[in-house]
């Protein structure tokens, strides 16, 4: 059952927001962008069982500019089966 609260496992990714105050809808694409990019197995378990695959693709073809370590972004996109060719050298760190 989901619920609309964070759990703390999680804390270390978020470090910049309030667990308290973070909006799962809100701010769903730097939740998962960061717990993709630096989660445990835990926390990707928990995130993969929270957010819908489409919602996490959506990220995924979408990513912040920067944001990502190439080896993460690369994992999960095999992983949901996107192609990580389609974005230029600036769009991942």
């Amino acid at each position: 059952m989901k619920t609309n609260q964070i759990p703390q496992f999680i804390k270390p990714f978020l470090w910049s927001f309030n667990l308290g105050e973070i909006d799962l809808e809100k701010h769903r694409k730097r939740i998962i962008t960061n717990v993709l990019n630096y989660g445990t197995k835990e926390a990707t378990d928990w995130l993969r069982s929270f957010y819908d695959e489409q919602s996490i693709k959506a990220v995924l073809l979408k990513p912040y500019k920067g944001e990502w370590n190439k080896k993460s972004y690369n994992f999960w996109s095999v992983i949901y089966n996107i192609n990580p060719t389609i974005f230029t050298p600036k769009t991942l760190s």
